[in-house]
């Protein structure tokens, strides 16, 4: 099941395209906050996390907070949770420079 499915069923939205487009705005974030170039197996789940909490979030754009009908709502940046993830993988920068681990291409056996 691809990522996309996954959020269908998390979510109960059915538009392939919007969830595309949250998936891959997630993504960006995620690899711009821990410098990488790809997202490894470990950050698969957090970009799915970000990727429907902006689909909860849609319409609430630029809100800090909301109270409606007795009951009141906050929204922080992300949760905490999501952060501490993203800071394990997050890679250091030394000297202007971001220092990251590349997978090697299988080798081929010939018989």
């Amino acid at each position: 099941m691809d990522d996309i499915e996954k959020l269908k069923k998390l979510t109960g939205e059915s538009d392939s395209e919007l969830l595309s487009l949250l998936l891959e705005d997630a993504k960006e974030f995620v690899l711009y906050y821990t410098n990488r170039t790809e997202i490894v197996t470990g950050l698969q789940k957090t970009v799915r996390d970000l990727a429907v909490i902006a689909l909860n979030r849609m319409g609430t754009e630029g809100e800090s907070g909301r109270s409606e009908g007795g009951e009141s709502y906050s929204f922080e940046n992300a949760p905490k949770h999501i952060y501490d993830v993203l800071d394990r993988y997050r890679l250091a920068r030394i000297g202007g420079r971001t220092y990251e681990t590349k997978k090697e291409p299988p080798e081929r056996v010939s018989p």
